[in-house]
């Protein structure tokens, strides 16, 4: 199947926010853009009610992706809008359409019952059950068009997979890669830093080295893209947070672990995932 940018889309405020971004990333990468309505079964008493026995609200589900796709294609003429209704739940339909698409564009927030899919545990579940990239969007998204593209990085850890995204990203804006690395004082020195003040400084500078030499080989590869380094002290969450809010897109990395249950996207993508204003890629690895 033709790759394609996919966006699940209920009709919120925050799907089409996610729409008309995804819309934009489909354009960069020169891709179609697929949007895909999830239609879950109708409870049999509402079925069974007046509400249903015209076909209205039936009709009106039915039109909601076929109106949003003409929405799309006129505004942006240039681009292959793809758009269908899929029945079933979210937690199956998402994952699975995610296996042809190259990125998975969700708001992060959403609708409940019959009238959407992203609501509670929802987003979590597929973004824990999908191994394509996932990227979450506010409706009253910060995100500056030409700000630059935040990654996390774990320096004692680094995923290739993670970084590979990140420049790949930022060489398609043309924009700012700012790399950002929060490291925690070792307890065993926690006691001594007051008094020397000169051992603070040595860390930090020992953290930076350590960023700089994880980034070395991506900046060989990516030589056109211009990258930002930010290694301070403090929980790398609050930092990629912080980082976030003036940028276009912030990507973290997600480790993939096979157990059936739980949302295991790890508590540093957790807490981005639900303060960071800017659009965020979820990349998962190994």
């Amino acid at each position: 199947m033709l790759r394609t940018v996919t966006v699940g889309y209920d009709g919120s405020s925050e799907s089409r926010a996610a729409a008309e971004w995804a819309a934009r990333e489909a354009l960069l990468r020169g891709l179609p853009l697929r949007l895909v309505n999830v239609r879950e079964p109708i409870p049999g008493h509402i079925a069974e009610s007046d509400l249903m026995a015209d076909g209205t609200f039936r009709e009106r589900a039915e039109r909601l992706p076929r109106e949003a796709g003409a929405t799309l294609r006129a505004r942006h003429p240039e681009l292959e809008v793809v758009a269908e209704q899929i029945p079933g739940g979210p937690m199956d339909v998402l994952p699975e359409v995610a296996k042809d698409a190259d990125l998975l564009v969700l708001g992060s927030r959403g609708l409940s019952g019959i009238g959407g899919f992203l609501v509670g545990s929802v987003g979590m579940v597929v973004i824990a059950h999908t191994t394509t990239p996932v990227v979450l969007v506010r409706a009253a998204t910060s995100a500056k068009a030409a700000g630059p593209v935040v990654v996390g990085v774990d320096t004692e850890k680094p995923n290739g997979t993670v970084l590979a995204f990140a420049f790949e990203e930022a060489a398609r804006r043309g924009a700012v890669l700012k790399a950002v690395h929060g490291w925690t004082v070792p307890p065993y020195y926690a006691y001594v830093l007051p008094a020397y003040p000169a051992l603070a400084a040595e860390l930090g500078e020992e953290q930076s080295e350590a960023l700089t030499e994880v980034l070395r080989p991506w900046r060989e590869k990516f030589p056109d893209v211009e990258v930002a380094e930010e290694s301070r002290a403090g929980s790398a969450a609050v930092r990629i947070v912080d980082a976030a809010r003036d940028a276009s897109l912030v990507v973290v990395g997600r480790r993939i672990r096979r157990g059936p249950i739980g949302a295991h996207i790890g508590p540093v993508t957790h807490a981005v995932l639900h303060h960071a204003t800017a659009p965020v890629a979820v990349v998962a690895h190994d």
